[in-house]
């Protein structure tokens, strides 16, 4: 799906926000259309193959303090998202799937 969002539309960013109903969900956008500022934490930048700019992936810095201890993925189920996000028209839709971080995961990270 990434690589078909980043064919149609080119470089993408997914942001994170703890808000309820679709502010739940990770939102897939064009890089830059969502003004990120102090208040976000940039997590990760993707690498996906076939695509040449990696895909920033930013969360509001008040989620980021309630999930700071968990592993973060990123994945696609079948159903209808966020009316903003990239892959609604697709028929999909991208959620988060999370597990706390092992004592050797969190120390390596919070060094």
């Amino acid at each position: 799906m990434m690589r078909k969002l980043y064919a149609a539309n080119g470089p993408l960013m997914f942001h994170q926000s703890g808000g309820c109903c679709d502010g739940s969900s990770p939102m897939c956008y064009l890089a830059g259309e969502f003004r990120t500022g102090a208040s976000d934490v940039l997590l990760a930048q993707l690498a996906i193959v076939d695509i040449t700019e990696p895909v920033m992936f930013w969360m509001g810095r008040e989620q980021f303090e309630r999930w700071r201890h968990t592993h973060l993925t990123v994945d696609i189920v079948p159903g209808r998202g966020g009316g903003f996000s990239l892959e609604a028209p697709e028929g999909v839709r991208f959620l988060i799937r999370s597990r706390l971080l092992t004592d050797a995961e969190d120390a390596v990270l919070n060094r």
